[in-house]
């Protein structure tokens, strides 16, 4: 309700939650509204796409339906990362920046309420899907390249949208999976029998069966504290995987890339390689670099949830009703595609303490300096709509009115029959 009290806000308090509870915003106008902001790749030669999951904790919502265990980081060394609440699976547009990066920017294209019953990647392969077959947005027939965390690397997910010729995906694999090489035509059974399917083993633990790379490149990295590390990428294409009778992995052959970062000593940087999942049509179109940069790229959804749950208040609408609360994640998803609009009208406004700090024009604002200056900028836009004409006063409650309690939900689990 704080919200309300904004300058800006002319109505009673009582009509924020009224346009709460109505669904202005269907789930393909969101992407359709930012299709409007997206302009076409100059620098690279795809569309890149994004998608991951966040928490939405509701540890004392008891009248709240279908809450679940969800995942939520946890400071406390030794506490299981753990809440109670909902999850929802986001997908944005990254964009490219001819101005140095400074803000870490995306797109919001859907956010959608996964159930707890229902499977978070196969809810992301669904959205996906959806924002390829729009024939209003510009992905269903450009180049696109969608890049996942580990979670997104299962046969399932990675068998789902493999229709559309379009797509490449590029997901991290954890480093205890085993992949196997095609088998070589020799190896095939002259006799009646079953084909051979799967080559010899590739086991990202052991090095001894990795064999000499088909693809590598070198780069190097500078971090924040202008500390300049060497990138060494390395690729095995051809590679399949096992998968079930749903899924049969072995007609989606992908590559292999190992990333592994260097200090000036020679040092690896991390314990364990990086490694990630190439698969796609046309994924050959795609060079070691652009697969680096196009994954380290995916760490911006990130800085959107942060930034989301702590300036524009994603996760902190509080309502029994789990309908609201997804209208709610939208309309928060809608003001932040407002700010993206807008970074090119924003003036930088440091704080008081910060003005020592040297001005940068030449850089992309943050999605924070924006939304500083998003007042001066909603009064010189104006709006459309007219002055509100109070109605006179409602008769609220009868007197000795009663209402029925709401019904206290359990917390649902995996496999749990579902409460009306």
């Amino acid at each position: 309700m704080e919200l309300s009290l904004n300058p800006h806000f002319r109505r009673h308090y009582t009509a924020f939650n009224k346009a709460v509870k109505v669904n202005a915003l269907p789930k393909q106008k969101l992407a359709e509204l930012a299709s409007l902001t997206i302009d076409v790749p100059s620098k690279r030669k795809f569309h890149l796409l994004a998608t991951d999951v966040t928490s939405a904790p509701r540890p004392v919502a008891e009248t709240l339906g279908d809450r679940g265990f969800v995942y939520q980081p946890n400071t406390i060394k030794g506490n299981k990362p753990i809440v109670i609440g909902h999850q929802y699976s986001f997908w944005a547009w990254l964009p490219e920046t001819s101005l140095p990066k400074n803000g870490n920017w995306v797109v919001p294209l859907s956010l959608q309420r996964v159930s707890s019953q229902a499977n978070k990647e196969q809810v992301g392969a669904k959205q996906l899907g959806e924002l390829l077959a729009n024939k209003d947005l510009p992905f269903g027939e450009a180049f696109c390249v969608e890049v996942a965390d580990s979670a997104y690397s299962k046969p399932a997910y990675l068998s789902a949208n493999r229709e559309h010729a379009n797509l490449v995906t590029i997901a991290r694999a954890r480093g205890t999976r085993v992949f196997y090489r095609q088998p070589a035509p020799e190896e095939q059974p002259a006799e009646k029998g079953h084909p051979i399917w799967y080559g010899k083993p590739f086991h990202l633990k052991e090095a001894e069966t990795w064999n000499i790379p088909d693809q590598s490149a070198k780069t190097t990295f500078i971090s924040h504290k202008q500390a300049t590390y060497r990138v060494e990428i390395q690729a095995w294409d051809n590679l399949v995987m096992r998968g079930k009778k749903a899924c049969q992995m072995r007609q989606h052959p992908f590559t292999l890339v190992k990333i592994r970062w260097y200090n000036q000593k020679g040092e690896a940087l991390f314990q364990k390689p990086l490694w990630l999942i190439v698969m796609g049509d046309r994924r050959m179109e795609l060079s070691l670099l652009d697969i680096y940069q196009a994954y380290l790229q995916r760490y911006d959804l990130e800085h959107f949830f942060r930034f989301g749950k702590q300036k524009i208040l994603l996760d902190k609408f509080q309502t029994p009703d789990d309908k609201h609360e997804e209208h709610w994640w939208r309309l928060a998803a809608l003001a932040y595609l407002q700010l993206w609009a807008a970074k090119d009208a924003a003036a930088h406004l440091p704080r008081p303490w910060e003005r020592y700090l040297p001005v940068a024009p030449e850089k992309q604002p943050t999605p924070a300096m924006v939304l500083r200056d998003m007042s001066r900028i909603i009064q010189q836009i104006g709006t459309p709509a007219p002055a509100p004409k109070p109605r006179g006063k409602s008769p609220g409650r009868r007197k000795g009115a009663k209402f029925t309690p709401r019904i206290r939900q359990p917390v649902m689990k995996k496999g749990m029959p579902k409460v009306v």
